[in-house]
């Protein structure tokens, strides 16, 4: 394809003068390109960034071409590659897109079950027959290292934290 280009407003404004004298489909590697014809000067469309325009689908460049009034145009297919990517650029930006979808769907999903298990752990705790423990009772069996204490506080019976001697430093 040409490496000269012209932008869509341009393009526009020779259609509507009735410059443009043919429209020509180039197929390439992974998609479409498009170059026009105008007086003794032929170009490809460009992107925004100024880079030439190209279509992965052929259905979709074609329904740009009539909304443009262009409903001839001619089809060269011979280096048309659907399979191959555009550009080497192109296929690591699909591949960093796929890779953070995935992320995004994984984020989703544990900020699902997240919240779920959140609101599961909340009913539990406000149920009629839940048994309450104050924290004070807990750090005190964590501190005494009292195994017992704290399964019989996870069977929902009362347990008191055995006291150790504490032990004194020689002088």
């Amino acid at each position: 394809m040409a490496t000269d280009t012209i932008d869509q407003k341009t393009l526009s404004g020779l259609i509507e003068a009735g410059a443009v004298r043919a429209a020509h489909v180039v197929g390439q590697r992974g998609g479409w390109g498009v170059l026009f014809r105008y007086g003794m000067t032929e170009r490809a469309l460009a992107t925004q960034r100024g880079n030439v325009r190209t279509w992965a689908n052929f259905e979709t460049l074609a329904t740009y071409l009539r909304e443009l009034g262009i409903v001839r145009f001619e089809v060269d297919a011979a280096q048309y590659d659907p399979v191959a990517p555009r550009s080497s650029a192109e296929q690591s930006k699909a591949e960093r897109a796929r890779e953070q979808m995935k992320a995004a769907h994984a984020d989703a999903a544990y900020n699902r079950w997240f919240r779920e298990t959140v609101r599961a752990s909340m009913a539990e705790a406000d149920a009629p027959g839940s048994v309450k423990v104050p924290h004070d009772a807990v750090a005190a069996l964590l501190r005494a290292g009292d195994t017992a204490g704290l399964r019989a506080l996870a069977a929902g019976k009362a347990a008191t934290p055995a006291t150790k001697p504490k032990r004194t430093g020689r002088k």
